[in-house]
């Protein structure tokens, strides 16, 4: 499905995670790549604007040092003490870019243009960009945000049957660093809704489908973030439930699982993208779907099929072939 219930192409947001490289650096990149202007905030956040899709927003992955770099000229000149406070702000701001990455968030792009950020991507790695796996401890990520031909319940219901059938196929094929494997923000969906979502009478409204979404999952940490789009269907019912101040509506997913690999040579967008387009192709294929679920339903059933993790291979013979 390659346009929206209105007729217009759909579109996608990515997002960067990545070290190595200052923030300067980075919009001077995206201008010459993408084009537009760049308009600093603060020394840990910056926007490059006016670009033919939009504006792309660079920041240092980390709520605090934000708030620092945008309010420190609110600060009262106190002379002694607030030479303190603004130096240990600098420190902190410091070691936080040795360990926090930065970010770039682009404006949705309609998928068929997906490729065009491959060129930033390689211009990012040629300046020196750092991805998941120049260190240990950096568990950088690249999301996509998919907007979605419609909101209505059946069509997210279909989303979701279809990545909670294909996650171990594309956590295998994503090759998700340990790193990312250790912290809380991928994990998968528990296998009590797994049963939920894929029992053959399962059919809910929106309201039970956002209510049991939230009852199974409380929590922004999995690798297929639903609560955007819930917001962006029913804020105040998501409001109502769980802190939503991190929380941003929009009628797209947030696909969180891929790797960034901008230092490597030959990594693009095209791989991650062809693993989620599995997704696609198993939401709008009904009878493919039912039947998946079924054999899924069985790998829930059986302790060696999940102790062994047999389902990562008995995907495949669900896949489609995908044109390179």
């Amino acid at each position: 499905m390659t346009q929206t219930s209105s007729g217009k192409l759909r579109r996608i947001g990515i997002e960067l995670e990545f070290s190595g490289l200052g923030i300067e650096q980075i919009a001077r990149t995206v201008k010459a790549v993408i084009g537009g202007s760049i308009s600093p905030i603060s020394p840990y956040e910056c926007d490059v604007e006016e670009t033919p899709h939009g504006t792309y927003h660079i920041e240092l992955d980390s709520s605090y040092v934000k708030r620092l770099g945008r309010h420190e000229d609110d600060k009262p000149d106190d002379g002694g003490l607030f030479s303190l406070e603004k130096l240990s702000d600098e420190v902190i701001g410091a070691i936080a870019k040795q360990v926090v990455p930065f970010e770039i968030v682009t404006p949705p792009i309609p998928m068929p243009e997906l490729d065009t950020l491959n060129a930033l991507v390689e211009q990012l790695r040629a300046a020196g960009a750092q991805g998941t796996h120049h260190s240990p401890i950096y568990a950088f990520g690249l999301h996509m945000n998919p907007e979605l031909p419609d909101t209505r319940a059946e069509t997210l219901l279909a989303y979701l049957q279809s990545f909670i059938c294909l996650f171990p196929w594309l956590a295998r094929e994503s090759k998700v660093d340990w790193s990312r494997r250790i912290t809380p923000y991928i994990d998968r969906f528990g296998s009590s809704y797994a049963r939920l979502i894929t029992a053959p009478d399962y059919a809910p409204d929106m309201d039970r489908l956002i209510d049991d979404y939230i009852e199974h999952n409380p929590t922004r940490n999995r690798a297929l973030d639903m609560l955007p789009v819930f917001a962006e269907v029913d804020w105040d019912r998501l409001d109502a439930a769980l802190d939503t101040h991190l929380v941003k509506a929009r009628p797209a997913l947030h696909y969180r699982l891929p790797n960034c690999l901008i230092d490597e040579d030959g990594w693009t967008l095209d791989e991650p993208w062809r693993h989620w387009l599995q997704v696609e192709y198993l939401a709008y294929d009904e009878p493919r779907r039912q039947a998946m679920m079924h054999a899924y339903r069985k790998h829930l059933d059986d302790p060696l099929s999940k102790l062994f993790d047999v389902w990562a291979r008995d995907c495949e013979r669900w896949l489609l072939p995908l044109p390179r």
